[in-house]
């Protein structure tokens, strides 16, 4: 059978390039250079305290993690592993445009337009969940499984919190809901919702659990926006809560039965 043939140097340094661009652009635009942070853009309706599905300020600290990532994914690109993975083929372009929405996204909210925000993050889960599946069949390379795992896992997982609080941020700048006593049952609902779905993605891969502790933090974060803040409700709290932990123990119980089965093939083939 014949190998795939390497995938060009220029692919995977345009592939580098568009990381590490998108980067510096996300940098720039998140206000750390001494610009307007997020939580204070578009009217501050994405801030710790504007709905009932904001996520407190200290989980925005997870974007260190997918940065740093991302930044060690645009350089193994680089690298004799990545040229030859067929499943990097696929991904390449996928991994550059989700750096590139993620820019897009900064830039769109800065400008205010929340309702265009909205579309942009929807584009940047399908892209990341577009990764994900690409992810499932099992990459051999333990540098790139390790790789992929820890800055695609992360990533998506976030998003998908993220998204929901962009939802919320969106409507609530139309007015919808505002001073309506069902707001808080569909916070409670939308945040088991939430942990569904995180559970379904470690099911869906099979014991991986990188997304799904991802998504812990985003909604553990909601429950604390909820308990220490100028919006507080102690029912979406504790329906965070309770939602964050349901979905980390089953997380950790997959990881554990995926190591266990591992270990009972690998005695096999011994």
């Amino acid at each position: 059978m014949q190998s795939t043939p390497p995938a060009s140097i220029a692919s995977r340094i345009i592939c580098a390039a568009a990381v590490f661009a998108a980067i510096a652009g996300a940098f720039i635009g998140s206000g750390a250079l001494g610009g307007t942070p997020i939580a204070e853009a578009a009217g501050g309706r994405l801030g710790s305290d504007s709905t009932l599905l904001a996520p407190g300020t200290g989980a925005f600290s997870i974007w260190s993690v997918v940065y740093l990532g991302l930044v060690v994914y645009a350089i193994w690109q680089l690298t004799p592993e990545a040229a030859r993975s067929a499943t990097q083929r696929r991904i390449r372009p996928l991994a550059a445009g989700s750096a590139v929405l993620n820019a897009l996204w900064i830039g769109v909210v800065q400008l205010g337009w929340l309702g265009a925000s909205v579309v942009v993050m929807l584009f940047l889960l399908a892209v990341l969940a577009g990764i994900f599946v690409l992810m499932r069949p099992r990459i051999e390379g333990r540098a790139e499984r390790w790789i992929m795992g820890l800055t695609f896992g992360p990533y998506l997982g976030w998003v998908s919190v993220a998204t929901v609080a962009n939802i919320a941020a969106w409507l609530s700048s139309l007015g919808v809901g505002a001073g309506a006593t069902w707001t808080v049952a569909l916070a409670c609902v939308l945040v088991v919702v939430a942990a569904l779905i995180g559970a379904l993605t470690v099911a869906f891969s099979g014991g991986r659990i990188a997304a799904a502790v991802a998504m812990v933090w985003g909604i553990a974060w909601i429950g604390v926006g909820r308990s220490d803040g100028g919006l507080e409700s102690g029912t979406v709290a504790t329906a965070a809560y309770c939602a964050a932990g349901a979905l980390l123990l089953f997380a950790l119980v997959s990881a554990a039965r995926r190591r266990i089965r591992g270990n009972a093939a690998t005695a096999v083939a011994a």
